[in-house]
């Protein structure tokens, strides 16, 4: 989930965004506006693929992720979202099955507009490096220099986690990227 446009770009809250250009990038595949984002579909061996990122706001990105769901037929289990988190640390990745919000705003609307918290997530950490009171300033911001000069071998990484999520399905996915 993310903030659209190119006040938020870069920022940690849209490492979604990053992560779907270097997805779709690796794929040859490019994005096209549609409605309520934009939108990349795209085969990875034998699967069918649409990649979106959002032209909502990221509290609202239920509204998207509804609309592209029902208008292409995908079912809640072939569901996979990518998200900042501050609960981990920069760079690291989680992928879950199901969960709860856990606070994260754009997780919450998304269950509330499917209906269900049972859908997967790959959480991006960003860490939490902003004094108390500072959230959403450092959720909003730019990453460090350092984290910026480690960013694309993380983003790959994840690429690389959201492909064998797809192939292998999520437990070999979460055996081998959940302590990366």
């Amino acid at each position: 989930m993310v903030n659209f446009g190119s006040d938020y770009a870069g920022t940690r809250n849209n490492i979604f965004f990053t992560v779907l250009d270097a997805f779709a990038e690796a794929s040859n595949t490019a994005f096209t506006t549609e409605r309520y984002g934009d939108v990349a579909q795209m085969r990875l061996k034998n699967k069918q693929l649409v990649l979106l990122k959002p032209s909502t706001y990221m509290n609202l990105s239920g509204n998207a992720v509804r609309y592209w769901m029902q208008k292409e037929n995908i079912s809640l289990e072939n569901v996979l979202i990518v998200v900042d988190d501050i609960a981990l640390p920069f760079g690291a990745i989680r992928i879950k099955q199901r969960g709860s919000d856990a606070g994260h705003n754009g997780l919450k609307n998304i269950a509330q507009m499917v209906g269900s918290q049972n859908y997967a997530r790959l959480r991006f950490g960003v860490g939490n490096d902003f004094p108390r009171g500072c959230q959403i300033d450092y959720v909003l911001g730019q990453f460090t220099p350092e984290q910026r000069q480690a960013l694309p071998e993380r983003v790959a990484i994840a690429v690389d986690a959201i492909k064998d999520y797809v192939l292998a399905g999520a437990q070999d996915a979460m055996c081998k990227y959940n302590n990366k």
